[in-house]
């Protein structure tokens, strides 16, 4: 079902609800403006939320802004495993609900 062509239906969802779609397209903005962080921070960011979501839209776009924002490869791959790392360990912490308490 993913296809990056759906992100031209963006359109169509502002024409149905304008208020709505153009509030949120308002906070994205100003998310991703440089502050305290920087937009190349931000966008790893949003790769590692993107990753552990998965959400191919989001990875898709993301990892286009955080590669414009000046992103190397190797900072790609260690947020990817810092994803990786918080996932997993959700998995394991989650895990101790199974064992019987001591």
């Amino acid at each position: 079902m993913y296809d990056m062509a759906n992100m031209k239906k963006l359109k169509t969802m502002k024409e149905l609800a304008p208020e709505a779609v153009g509030a949120f397209h308002a906070f994205n903005d100003a998310v991703f403006k440089d502050g305290a962080l920087s937009v190349k921070v931000k966008e790893l960011l949003a790769v590692a939320v993107a990753l552990t979501t998965q959400c191919p839209y989001c990875i898709e776009i993301h990892v286009k802004k955080a590669k414009a924002a000046g992103c190397t490869e190797a900072e790609l791959t260690e947020v990817t495993m810092v994803a990786a790392a918080l996932k997993a360990g959700g998995a394991v912490t989650h895990g101790t609900h199974a064992i019987a308490g001591a």
